[in-house]
């Protein structure tokens, strides 16, 4: 079969266009501004690429073409279609799917899906349930909106039964409004937590949750729910109908851990079932470990081996990837990059960090948080007001605020002196340099490629240590 995919550059599409071409179909793609680092993955796959969205492409005539939610029927200001392509293949009726659709026809069939939700840890939870799987033989197939570093790649199909899928509750097309999770059918779902996210498709929480219980729907009654006890929003979720065999995980649940969150055991129903030593941090990678410990128990492998996996698990690249050190008089200046961009991922990450320099008897270290609020949701300022809260563990805080229209400085106001804005890369990157003294943190948080601010702090820093 040959596929033609709209919006193939973004880290879902990337990863179906990668499965397709493993599984032998011809894959080709178009993207505006295509992009590394996924354009330079698959064109090492053999996979064509296009830029724009042109009509001719209709030429190319696959057997089917398949849409990424990038794509809309939108006009541009002189009323020409944004995407032509689209436009040419619905005057032509020529044949249509939605990536999650495509995937969960042609993919998953006839696997045992494993599946993880959650407006938080996704990437990560899906990234250690797919090597605890790999280090306890099941050789699974997985798609991941990120590179495992245990992996080195987003997708591949696996040689077993199972495939472990990041689960997101964003809409699948413009055709297809549903979230993209419905599609997967999963034996085993994992509902990590759940919170307000996507202001831009979602009018409020409630209306998230329905959609988690429409994925809730679909686990068969041979399957399990892994889900966070201490949510209340997922409790609502299943007040609406459970019909499979429940696993909770965190305090009230029966799965819970006992320790710091560098080395705890790992208990079920109170008993000691296995014990995580790890570099990872944070109550909230505890947690992840949890959910993926009960989710693997139930295609087999057990606890034990489980929690042993998670003791070599590396994380996933900008999951508080260092990105660079810079040694000067007194110390050294650390880099970190990190996906953060919801105000409890920020404030999570955050307090990871803090709490892990305290532990290690760090306290005088400080915390520098660089952050973009680039997200639909940050860009239309509903979650402004979070802000103070979401930076309370960082010393002091740098915002970028390009293409933002509404007053990033008047909602950081509360926090006075530890936070200031700019509104280019540059500037910001000099207010950084100039705060910087050796033994800081530096985090730099955003869901896109943050104007290269990482190597262009590190430069500057190194200019500033030599001069």
């Amino acid at each position: 079969m040959h596929i033609h995919i709209l919006g193939i550059c973004g880290t879902f599409m990337g990863g179906v266009a990668a499965l397709a071409r493993e599984a032998g179909h011809r894959v080709t793609g178009c993207d505006a501004g295509v992009y590394p680092p996924m354009s330079d993955q698959l064109r090492a796959l053999g996979i064509d690429l296009i830029e724009g969205f042109g009509a001719d492409q209709l030429s190319l005539a696959p057997d089917m073409f398949v849409v990424g939610n990038v794509v809309s029927r939108a006009r541009l200001a002189d009323g020409s279609p944004k995407f032509p392509l689209m436009e040419a293949i619905l005057d032509a009726g020529k044949p249509y799917t939605s990536g999650p659709q495509w995937l969960a026809e042609h993919v998953l069939l006839g696997r045992h899906v494993l599946a993880v939700a959650g407006t938080h840890g996704k990437t990560t939870t899906t990234s250690m349930l797919a090597w605890i799987l790999e280090k306890g033989g099941k050789s699974p197939g997985f798609l991941v909106g990120g590179v495992p570093l245990d992996f080195g790649v987003s997708a591949r199909l696996g040689d077993g039964p199972a495939f472990v899928i990041e689960a997101d509750e964003y809409d699948t097309a413009f055709f297809d409004k549903r979230s993209k999770f419905v599609h997967y059918r999963p034996r085993t779902a994992v509902l990590n937590n759940l919170e307000f996210d996507h202001a831009d498709i979602f009018d409020d929480l409630a209306a998230i949750e329905r959609q988690f219980h429409h994925l809730v729907r679909t686990v068969p009654g041979t399957g399990r729910l892994v889900v966070n006890a201490t949510e209340e929003s997922l409790q609502r979720v299943l007040a609406q109908g459970c019909w499979s065999e429940l696993a909770r995980f965190g305090a009230g649940g029966e799965w819970q851990a006992r320790g710091t969150h560098d080395a705890f055991e790992v208990l079920l129903r109170g008993e000691a079932v296995g014990r995580v030593e790890w570099e990872l941090s944070g109550l909230h990678n505890q947690m992840n470990a949890l959910a993926a410990i009960a989710a693997a128990e139930h295609v087999g492998v057990a606890p034990a081996d489980a929690a042993r996996a998670l003791g070599s698990f590396r994380n996933v690249r900008r999951r508080m990837e260092l990105r660079g050190t810079v040694e000067g008089n007194g110390g050294a200046i650390t880099v970190y990059d990190d996906f953060a961009h919801h105000p409890t991922a920020i404030r999570t990450t955050l307090d990871g960090l803090r709490k892990k320099l305290d532990d290690a008897g760090r306290k005088s270290e400080r915390i520098l948080a660089a952050f973009e609020p680039r997200s639909n949701t940050m860009k239309l300022g509903v979650m402004a007001a979070q802000l103070p809260w979401s930076l309370e563990s960082a010393d002091l805080s740098f915002c970028h605020t390009a293409g933002l229209d509404w007053d990033v400085a008047a909602a950081l106001a509360p926090m006075g002196d530890r936070a200031q804005v700019a509104g280019a890369i540059e500037p910001l990157v000099k207010q950084i340099v100039a705060a910087a003294r050796p033994g800081d943190h530096i985090v730099c948080m955003s869901n896109g490629g943050f104007g290269g601010v990482h190597d262009k702090l590190l430069a500057a820093l190194r200019a500033a240590a030599a001069s």
